[in-house]
């Protein structure tokens, strides 16, 4: 059946009205703020420990990274994290407490069935393409810094 000009404005018009509004601009702005926030919050931590703690550069990072980690850990298990998700979309996905709700997530809905075919195997099913590609993307680039050094 072949389509008229005025069937593809009705069309048009009738997908025009069905389609919500874009608000790409919107979330972008909400990715920035709460992505920014999350960094911020790191850093206030980093230079705390640093600077109440005498702690060095090195084992300042390390702690805040552990912090940050046991803190979305906390906001995932509360279900607040998946909150900050559907305002922020990818600003809560970035940061590291991202992958840390990534693994925590699925192993807390999965815990009814039991700690190794529930928490364990469910745990990396979002986080585990990552962990691997990490893993071999720094065994290769271990090998070339050797051969080439």
């Amino acid at each position: 059946m072949k389509q008229t000009v005025q069937d593809k404005a009705i069309y048009s018009e009738m997908v025009k009205e069905a389609s919500p509004p874009s608000t790409t601009f919107l979330n972008c702005v909400r990715a920035f703020l709460v992505g920014g926030v999350i960094c911020v919050i790191g850093e206030i931590l980093h230079s705390l420990f640093m600077n109440t703690m005498g702690m060095t550069r090195d084992n300042a990072g390390l702690v805040t990274a552990s912090t940050l980690i046991v803190i979305a850990v906390l906001l995932t298990s509360l279900r607040l994290y998946c909150k900050i998700g559907e305002f922020a979309g990818a600003g809560s996905i970035v940061p590291i407490t991202g992958f840390a709700n990534a693994i925590t997530a699925p192993a807390i809905e999965h815990r009814k069935e039991g700690l190794i075919l529930g928490v364990g195997a469910k745990m990396f099913i979002i986080a585990g393409p990552v962990i691997v590609y990490g893993t071999i993307t720094s065994v290769i680039v271990g090998l070339i810094y050797y051969f080439v050094r």
